[in-house]
């Protein structure tokens, strides 16, 4: 099962409890579905229980407890459990790997996106005439724009040509002039001048950091080895490609199913539609770059063994894990994307 399909299954319960007098609250559109955090447990988790208990007047494990039973109830679930304030845990059957990859490949680069088109609000994003300023400002306007929200970018100055032609950071001032938010993008300027970088390795020294931190300038961004997040990055989403290129050639195709001793990249995988959704709440490109990082470096130990080995013929097992780096892949290419950066297919 995908987390978009654990949402509705979630919001389902929710409904037959309404429905049932249980719960006195509007089902909400969306319930935000994730890898549990500490002190959780199972596959996902869910705070929807959180979300309704003031509306329903009631502290938060109750109602987890109604949507408990209510959950409980479908075969898909081996358990489901409230921890902590109101938390609801689930366990799912077996498939639940071979359903989340299958939904990353069928959705593509776009996995995580928005699924109704531009649904959000009109946000006015205002930046000062500063290149990290106007970097980020394109970066955070990218992914409100995947989450469906209208976004008109307004620059206090005239920023420099090179800003666009070199970093391509389009300020130009479209969209809704009304809108229902305001946002100022105001990151500690750049302390250097990246246009040096090119534009990959420049908008991510500028990306990377937090608003708060200062960017490095020049840095290792350039550099082709471990030490820089960037290559990580784009050597595990080139590997991937590789590597379909070379099963191809073994005449042997993706083919999603269960694979073992993967749980950090599914956990990684499964959490990118919620990093976007923070990314975009928050105004922070940063956090969706370090979310990359942890794909590419939850993805690298799988990589070895996708392959047959001498005369071993492709197994399912080949097959699975073939079709979990292609994920891997496609979760890498898209949250680049977003940032602005390239994903090579070779490296």
């Amino acid at each position: 099962m995908t987390p978009a399909e654990l949402s509705r299954t979630v919001l389902h319960a929710v409904r037959r409890a309404v429905d049932a007098g249980e719960l006195s609250v509007t089902v909400p559109e969306r319930a935000v579905v994730a890898p549990p955090g500490p002190g959780g447990c199972g596959d996902y988790a869910t705070n929807i229980a959180l979300q309704l208990s003031r509306a329903a007047g009631r502290p938060p494990r109750d109602v987890a407890e109604i949507l408990r039973a209510r959950l409980l109830g479908e075969q898909r679930f081996t358990d489901v459990v409230v921890t902590g304030p109101g938390f609801l845990n689930l366990s799912l059957r077996g498939t639940a790997s071979a359903g989340l990859v299958e939904e990353i490949l069928r959705r593509g680069r776009r996995y995580g996106h928005a699924t109704t088109g531009f649904s959000g609000t009109a946000v006015r994003l205002r930046c000062p005439a500063e290149v990290r300023a106007v970097v980020v400002a394109d970066a955070v306007a990218r992914v409100l724009r995947s989450q469906g929200d209208f976004v008109r970018v307004e620059c206090e100055g005239r920023p420099a040509p090179e800003w666009q032609s070199v970093l391509g950071a389009d300020v130009t001032a479209r969209g809704p002039r009304v809108a229902d938010r305001y946002v100022t993008v105001r990151p500690v300027p750049a302390p250097g001048d990246p246009l040096p970088l090119g534009r990959d390795a420049g908008r991510w020294a500028l990306l990377h950091p937090a608003a708060h931190d200062r960017p490095r300038i020049p840095g290792d961004h350039l550099v082709q080895r471990e030490s820089n997040p960037l290559f990580r990055v784009r050597y595990a989403h080139a590997r991937t490609r590789a590597l379909l290129r070379n099963a191809a050639d073994l005449g042997f195709h993706p083919e999603p199913g269960p694979v073992s001793e993967a749980e950090a990249l599914f956990a990684a995988l499964g959490d990118h539609p919620r990093v976007l959704a923070a990314t975009a709440t928050h105004h922070t490109p940063d956090r969706l770059a370090r979310h990359l990082v942890t794909v590419a470096d939850a993805a690298m130990p799988l990589l070895p063994a996708v392959l047959p080995l001498g005369e071993e013929k492709p197994s399912a097992a080949h097959r699975a894990r073939l079709a979990l780096a292609e994920a891997a892949g496609t979760v890498l290419a898209g949250g680049l994307s977003l940032l602005g950066i390239d994903a090579p297919d070779h490296l």
